[in-house]
């Protein structure tokens, strides 16, 4: 039992027996079209709802993976490398939990390894299953980052987020070209100004504020 509780650990609290049937979800998008002003039932918009449906399972499907599967495969064959493993530049797109708009952007992973790597596939996919969710990019943030930590435990973990919020740019203020940019440092990141300056240097982050 506690297995499994800790395998769950990173799954978002779903109560399966309620969640709506895909008709009902079809439903849903054809009351959201006809509440915007529009007709369903005209060509154009006759197949959207199944579509968006579809669109729904792509796009959340983060909720279906526990990203911690991810990290479980290691590897220890790496003749005592215990240097900076960087992965920057991991383009993901989410959505945001306030309006369902899209953020688009990129993350810079690093870790710093004890005895054990972890593919590099691998650290892409722990990012591109927690942008599959509704999500806020500073909890993101610091959940790519606490489960890398938890899985591998390194000597430290950091993780830099860069994106562009379509809830800003397309609705309420308007400002297109903004980039958001969060951190989390842990472990000799957080502790080693050094550490983690050469990790802000190598993903050449202009935010020199991360590096109080």
């Amino acid at each position: 039992m506690a297995s499994m509780i800790r395998k769950n650990a990173t799954k978002p609290k779903l109560v399966e027996q309620s969640r709506p049937t895909r008709e009902e979800a079809e439903t849903a998008v054809t009351t959201l079209l006809r509440w915007a002003g529009d007709d369903p039932a005209r060509e154009g918009l006759r197949d959207t709802p199944a579509r968006v449906a579809r669109a729904f399972e792509e796009w959340f499907s983060g909720y279906n993976e526990d990203p911690e599967d991810y990290m479980k495969r290691t590897f220890e064959e790496v003749e005592g490398y215990d240097e900076m493993i960087v992965l920057r530049d991991i383009r993901f797109e989410s959505h945001c939990e306030h309006h369902l708009a899209p953020i688009i952007g990129k993350a810079h992973v690093a870790y710093l390894p004890t005895n054990r790597v972890v593919g590099i596939s691998k650290l892409a996919r722990v990012v591109e299953a927690y942008a599959r969710r509704l999500q806020v990019q500073e909890k993101m943030n610091a959940q790519i980052a606490n489960c890398i930590q938890k899985v591998l435990e390194p000597k430290g973990v950091a993780v830099v987020i860069e994106a562009q919020h379509q809830c800003m740019t397309t609705r309420g203020v308007h400002k297109p070209g903004v980039t958001m940019v969060t951190s989390t440092m842990l472990g000799a990141f957080r502790k080693d100004p050094m550490t983690r300056r050469e990790f802000l240097t190598i993903i050449g982050n202009p935010a020199s504020s991360l590096d109080g």
